[in-house]
């Protein structure tokens, strides 16, 4: 896949209005449009002061133009920005003209796939620039500025380095087979396995929580009616989400609220309550919730501790799958007076007690759904990660193991050299140096127009 000729361009600002409107383009014909927009030419990485000119000469908008010579240019192409007033009426009519003038709309994350396609950028940090955007937290909003300066990447060709060293070692070895040493069995490559199995353990170990920071972690809220869930909502979020009385089935649809636990975003959904009822619209709701339920990282199904020593809860686990991680959370122990903790049932799954009503436990329910998540909040470094990136990993890893495993038993080095080349190519489709076109589309068509 590579880059075509035309000029691109697109307002890159926030649709609406603001104090700043921002066009940027990009291409071949960006000097020339200069020309014919500013009056004259501008020199190159200096902020100039201009009127931006329709076809009769007439002012458009006034601002700042900003010129960047190619290769020095973020897309590596001659660029330039127009940064004039936000109004939404003014920003279509100057980006009018630029089209006149011979650009054409840019598609969606066209200014860095081209950035990525003229080696400004690797795939990774291509990919922690719409991160940026779109991180929900402080957290993520770091990790992906990590990402976008080469952190992961860098860890990535690391590892390359020493699959490369590795498959050398092996393909040496094969072609001296004849010699008295076997060097497929000596304590050299050994080494080299372990430091490489290790070193695929650390990276995995940081991108996990690395894809953490970006996705977060899904929470379903779940039980019988009156059990307490839309309290937990507004108790977990700190603020009155859902409507909470006494009336049985009150939640008919799926609530869903956003907070961050040290940095991680947690999603919570609420749903109605899991029961048999003739109300269509309830129906519809159990099976909203049910759907959400098959979805979730992490189900807390809700009772109320009056009903837990009777343990008819324990059906509602029947309409839970059983892959789903659950946790049983007794709520209302301020009526009970239970003690507010952590133990574990009969059944095997995680119990929380608490008052969500008055906000007693809620500290040790947000430690275990990190715990459940494996999310470390003092880890130092870690860079954004998606789970594409987690699935080459993995894919990677794999193939390391599985050329280990023909090499212990079969004695078979070259389909150990093969395996380590498989794995190096996994690993490659995270940095885009062997990447299918169709995922790169389906990567770029993400990000926001104008980026």
């Amino acid at each position: 896949m590579s880059a075509d000729h035309d000029t691109i361009a697109a307002i890159a600002t926030a649709s609406g209005r603001g104090g700043i409107g921002i066009i940027r383009i990009s291409g071949a014909k960006t000097k020339e449009i200069s020309k014919q927009l500013l009056g004259n030419q501008i020199p190159a990485r200096e902020a100039c002061f201009r009127l931006f000119k329709e076809h009769d000469n007439s002012t458009i908008d006034s601002g700042l133009a900003l010129y960047f010579k190619s290769p020095a240019s973020y897309t590596g192409e001659d660029t330039l920005e127009l940064q004039g007033h936000g109004g939404p009426v003014v920003l279509d009519i100057l980006l009018k003209r630029v089209l006149a003038l011979g650009a054409r709309l840019a598609e969606p994350g066209e200014f860095t796939q081209r950035a990525f396609l003229n080696n400004k950028l690797d795939l990774a940090q291509a990919e922690a620039v719409a991160d940026i955007i779109d991180a929900g937290t402080a957290a993520a909003a770091t990790s992906a500025q990590r990402s976008l300066q080469g952190a992961f990447s860098e860890r990535i060709n690391d590892l390359q380095a020493q699959l490369t060293h590795l498959r050398l070692y092996v393909e040496s070895a094969i072609d001296f087979s004849d010699e008295e040493i076997d060097f497929l069995a000596g304590d050299e490559l050994k080494k080299l396995i372990s430091s490489l199995q290790q070193a695929f353990k650390t990276l995995t170990e940081t991108a996990k929580q690395g894809s953490l920071l970006r996705d977060g972690m899904t929470v379903v809220l779940a039980g019988k009616p009156n059990a307490g869930k839309s309290s937990l909502l507004n108790a977990l979020s700190q603020r009155d989400t859902a409507i909470v009385t006494e009336v049985a089935g009150t939640t008919r649809d799926v609530l869903r609220e956003h907070i961050e636990i040290d940095g991680m975003p947690v999603h919570i959904i609420d749903t109605a309550g899991l029961r048999e009822t003739s109300d269509i619209i309830e129906q519809e709701g159990v099976k909203r919730a049910k759907h959400a339920i098959s979805e979730a990282d992490q189900v807390l199904l809700v009772v109320d501790d009056r009903e837990s020593s009777s343990e008819d809860y324990l059906a509602l686990l029947n309409d839970i799958p059983s892959t789903a991680p659950v946790t049983i959370v007794f709520n209302k122990v301020d009526i009970t007076g239970a003690k507010v903790g952590e133990a574990r049932t009969e059944a095997g799954h995680k119990v929380v007690k608490l008052s969500a009503k008055h906000k007693q436990g809620l500290d040790v329910l947000t430690q275990h759904l990190k715990a459940q998540m494996g999310f470390n909040s003092e880890e130092k470094n870690v860079f954004l990660a998606r789970r594409r990136h987690l699935d080459a990993l993995a894919r990677s890893n794999q193939f390391l193991n599985d050329g280990v495993e023909q090499l212990l038993h079969e004695q078979a080095g070259e389909m150990f050299a093969e395996d380590l080349r498989l794995a190096q190519n996994a690993l490659s489709e995270i940095t885009g140096k062997m990447t299918p076109d169709d995922l790169l589309g389906e990567i770029f068509s993400s990000f926001c127009i104008g980026k």
